[in-house]
């Protein structure tokens, strides 16, 4: 019982002076030493338990010769690091609480953050953020675009790779595509910087660069038209309609003889894809037909 006792104070650091130099003359004292360096982060995120010692200890005492005791000690070394492994994915995923929120084409979503502020993520997006530290830093990161009811509260920042949004409480767009970077105001203030280009936008007021250049410009709409199934352009690159076309509607679009540069101004509904290719296309004259239910092709002329 001595001999249990000293382990069981080892294990918990509770060994006074006089203790711990009984306890390293024993002759199992490296043994114990070295399964605990072998998974140190075993012992040290307080998951360790006496009970998992004293299974060793009576399997120790079964081993007949000084191999079958190293076998033994090299299975316990495997559990402790599985253990590692397991403790370690506990506290990737659970302590920091990681958050992540994708869509995939031709899907939509609404969501509440910690704060109960909503936001509705478009085709093709994805936010993550820290839900443990949201209370303290509102902060959250996007890839695509979403609409934002923010509730009123401390500092919410919107990071993307083209630029930062940033507000109290207020109702926003943010779409970030590629070469593409949107932000629409439908309430309150929203701050925007994006490399040299800073702007705090009011109610109807738009901050776009597209291509590396900046414009701002307004809005009449109460929120962004993609919540109700809509799709508007204003001056945009054809090739930038394409992408939300097959983004909306998980199409493979080929494009012969179009000139993808040239600007478009219109819109589609994402209800009816035949309504849509007709929408896009007859006012740039071009034409399509459709090879399968997925596959769509469109023509133009090189006269254009």
């Amino acid at each position: 019982m001595e001999n249990d006792d000293l382990l069981n104070k080892w294990l918990n650091d509770e060994l006074d002076q006089n203790e711990l130099i009984a306890f390293k003359q024993r002759d199992d004292y490296r043994s114990h030493v070295a399964i605990l360096e072998a998974a140190q982060g075993f012992k040290a995120s307080n998951f360790s338990e006496v009970a998992d010692f004293d299974t060793f200890k009576e399997k120790y005492k079964k081993q007949d010769t000084p191999v079958r005791r190293m076998n033994w000690t090299h299975s316990f070394i495997r559990i402790a690091s599985v253990l590692v492994i397991a403790f370690g994915v506990y506290f990737t995923f659970f302590y920091n609480n990681f958050t992540q929120i994708e869509t995939q084409v031709a899907e939509k979503i609404t969501f509440e953050l910690p704060d109960a502020s909503l936001v509705t993520l478009n085709a093709g997006s994805q936010i993550d953020f820290k839900r443990r530290h949201w209370a303290k830093e509102r902060r959250l990161n996007l890839s695509g675009e979403a609409y934002f009811k923010v509730a009123k509260g401390s500092r919410f920042d919107v990071n993307t790779k083209e630029g930062q949004v940033t507000v109290v409480g207020t109702e926003f767009n943010v779409k970030q595509r590629d070469n593409y970077f949107e932000v629409k105001c439908f309430e309150g203030i929203v701050k925007v910087a994006s490399n040299n280009n800073e702007a705090q936008l009011k109610a109807g007021d738009t901050f776009t660069i597209l291509n590396g250049k900046f414009d701002l410009g307004i809005t009449t709409s109460s929120q962004p038209e993609w919540i109700d199934n809509r799709s508007i352009f204003s001056g945009i690159p054809f090739i930038k309609v394409v992408d939300e076309l097959k983004r909306q509607y998980d199409l493979e679009i080929e494009l012969i003889d179009v000139d993808t540069n040239r600007v478009f101004s219109g819109g589609f509904g994402h209800d009816n894809l035949d309504n849509a290719l007709n929408a896009i296309t007859q006012p740039m004259n071009l034409t399509f037909n459709k090879k399968s239910q997925n596959h769509v092709v469109i023509h133009g002329s090189k006269e254009q």
